[in-house]
């Protein structure tokens, strides 16, 4: 039986899929299998992936379920004492599964790992943006106010954590289904970090987390079953909570392709109300900064403004290397 089962969810999904299956074979552990759940694609995936003559890789063919169906049928099918994701669009730096096998192998008691999260432009250059997150053991309260796995190809799971806390909510469809997954390990068992950018997220203007209006609906589920079945005295995170989901809906409503800042700002009002100490975050400033910006000088000018910032985020990037 293979130590690791790797699974990729694939729905249309060629124009990336062949950069991140050479990117996983090309980790340096290598008792993995890869598990490609082609998720009723209309593309060549199912004819691309059964030319692959690597036997760690397996072929699923499904009729569209979405991406908790993708995952489910792959958590169903696989072999690997541990389990984790990989986005058929993003990349994972050599060393992931090997990190975080270490850290699982020597924590018998740690349900996940995750690591730091850099993000990648369409053409997988670095934007410069790097998620470090710090928290570590008992997650619950730190992730109820952000996900801090940060993205679906970061967690490596132990397999027998799904049997009891059972498998992804289909409900949420593509939103959130992972945090919602997440709070409910957390709850149950600690979790751990590697303190290195081990994925490379990839934004893509078409990313279905744009819609924040179908965002705004699965927030409101998660954090409603995150805590109903919470004591009394945690009650209180569940306006933080609330609060911080209003700020990121506030942030898909500008990066939507209508780039909605009266939306936006209706969504920050909404997170104050909830929790007011969120003004003196520094999302929040960066929030309103935005809001201002593209309020004054229009879409145009703001385009042309985030232009300049990851212009100049990439130089300061690259001469760090």
């Amino acid at each position: 039986m293979p130590k690791v089962s790797v699974l990729i969810p694939a729905y249309n999904a060629m124009n990336y899929l062949p950069e991140t299956m050479e990117n996983v074979l090309s980790q340096t552990f290598t008792d993995f299998e890869v598990i490609v759940v082609n998720d009723g694609s209309s593309d060549e995936t199912e004819r691309w992936i059964s030319q692959i003559k690597d036997p760690r890789v397996r072929l699923i063919n499904q009729e569209n379920q979405g991406l908790s169906g993708a995952r489910n049928t792959g958590i169903v099918h696989a072999k690997g004492e541990y389990i984790t994701f990989l986005d058929s669009d993003d990349l994972w730096e050599p060393t992931k599964l090997e990190k975080q096998l270490r850290v699982l192998e020597g924590n018998p008691e740690v349900a996940l790992v995750y690591t730091w999260v850099a993000f990648i432009d369409e053409t997988g250059k670095p934007t410069g943006r790097v998620f470090k997150n710090q928290a570590e053991g008992d997650v619950w309260k730190k992730l109820t106010e952000h996900n801090i796995v940060e993205c679906g190809s970061v967690a490596m799971v132990r397999r027998s954590c799904f049997e009891v806390v059972g498998l992804f909510d289909r409900n949420l469809g593509s939103y959130l289904e992972d945090w919602d997954m997440w709070l409910r390990m957390a709850s149950r068992y600690p979790f751990k970090v590697v303190k290195e950018p081990l994925v490379y997220y990839r934004q893509s203007s078409s990313s279905a987390s744009r819609n924040w209006e179908a965002m705004a609906r699965s927030f409101e589920i998660v954090i409603e079953k995150a805590f109903s079945a919470e004591a009394s005295e945690l009650q209180y995170l569940k306006n933080r909570s609330y609060g911080s989901a209003n700020l990121c809906l506030a942030w898909k409503a500008l990066q939507s392709s209508a780039q909605d800042w009266e939306n936006a700002a209706s969504f920050r009002a909404k997170a104050l109300a909830y929790y007011p100490w969120l003004c003196f975050s520094q999302e929040f400033v960066r929030l309103s900064i935005a809001i201002t910006l593209l309020r004054q000088f229009g879409p145009d000018g703001y385009q042309r403004f985030l232009s300049y910032v990851y212009t100049l985020r990439q130089r300061i990037v690259a001469i760090a290397r």
